[in-house]
C-alpha cells in the first residue's frame, strides 16, 4: 500500500472523526449536524476554524476552550484518532475499493453508537436499524459472502435475523432467569445490523469477543470504581470491538476451536 495513500487516510480519518464528535454530540439532543456551525457546549459561543482543528487545537489550548476556559473533554481527541486509526487499518487492509468505503461507514456508525452508548446507555435507532438496512442494502459487494448478489442478500439476511433473533433470545432469558434487563433493545437491534455485515458466523465470533471484553471491563469497575456485579453497563462498544475485528477479518466458529 502506498504510504502517501495512508497519510491521506488518516487526516480523512481525523477530519471525519471531529464531525463524529458534532453527531455523538448533537444527535441524542435531536439537533441539527449540520447547522449551526461548531460551538463550545460549555458556553455556546461559535468556535472558530483555527480552534476546530482535530487534535492539534486540543493540545494547543491545553485542552480548554479559548473562550471560557471550561475544560473540554478528552473525548474530542479521542474519537479523533480512534478514527484516523480505524480509517488507516481499513484502508491498508482492503485497498481503495468500493468496500472500503462500505465499512468505513459502518465502523464510524459503530464509533458514535458506542460512545453515545458509553455516555447514555442508548442506541439511537437510526444507527443500529440504520446499520441493517445498510448491511442488506450493499451485500452483494460484500466479500464475506459468496454466489449470486440473491445468495449473498438472503447470506446477509441471515446473518441479520441470527444476530437481531439470537440476541432477542438471550435478553429474553436473562429478563426471565434474574428479573431484570440483561440487553438492551438497542443491543438487539445493533446485533441485527452487524449480522447483516458479517453474517452468522460472525455474529457468533462478535458475541464471543465482545463477552470477554465485557467481562474484562466489568472486573475493572468492580476492582477500581466499586462497581457491582449486577450493574448494568453499555454493551453496545463492546458489540461494536466485535465488529470491526469482523469485518477486519472474519473469524469463524470453528477458528476459536481449542483442541487437546
Amino acid at each position: 500500500m502506498n504510504t502517501l495513500i495512508l497519510i491521506f487516510a488518516g487526516l480523512f480519518g481525523l477530519i471525519f472523526g471531529s464531525f463524529l464528535n458534532v453527531c455523538i454530540y448533537r444527535i441524542p439532543q435531536n439537533k441539527s449536524i449540520i447547522w449551526p456551525r461548531s460551538f463550545c457546549p460549555k458556553c455556546g459561543k461559535t468556535i472558530a476554524w483555527y480552534d476546530n482543528i482535530p487534535v492539534l487545537s486540543y493540545i494547543i489550548l491545553w485542552g480548554k476552550g479559548r473562550c471560557c476556559k471550561e475544560p473540554i473533554s478528552c473525548q474530542y481527541p479521542l474519537v479523533e484518532l480512534l478514527t484516523a486509526a480505524l480509517t488507516v487499518l481499513f484502508v491498508w487492509r482492503y485497498g481503495i475499493t468500493a468496500w472500503t468505503f462500505v465499512v468505513l461507514a459502518a465502523v464510524y456508525s459503530l464509533i458514535i453508537s458506542s460512545v453515545i452508548d458509553l455516555q447514555l446507555m442508548i442506541i439511537p435507532d437510526r444507527f443500529s436499524i440504520g446499520l441493517i438496512v445498510f448491511g442488506l442494502a450493499v451485500s452483494f459487494l460484500n466479500p464475506n459472502f459468496d454466489g449470486t448478489a440473491w445468495h449473498r442478500f438472503l447470506q446477509s439476511l441471515l446473518g441479520a435475523g441470527v444476530g437481531f433473533f439470537g440476541t432477542l433470545a438471550v435478553a429474553v432469558l436473562g429478563w426471565f432467569m434474574f428479573k431484570k434487563e440483561a440487553m438492551g433493545g438497542g443491543d438487539v437491534k445493533l446485533m441485527g445490523g452487524i449480522g447483516a455485515l458479517v453474517g452468522w458466523e460472525g455474529v457468533i465470533t462478535t458475541t464471543i469477543f465482545a463477552s470477554v471484553a465485557g467481562l474484562i471491563y466489568s472486573v475493572f469497575l468492580m476492582i477500581f470504581k466499586g462497581k457491582k456485579g449486577g450493574d448494568a453497563i453499555p454493551f453496545g462498544p463492546f458489540l461494536s470491538i466485535g465488529a470491526i475485528i469482523n469485518l477486519f477479518y472474519l473469524v469463524s466458529p470453528y477458528m476459536l476451536t481449542i483442541e487437546f
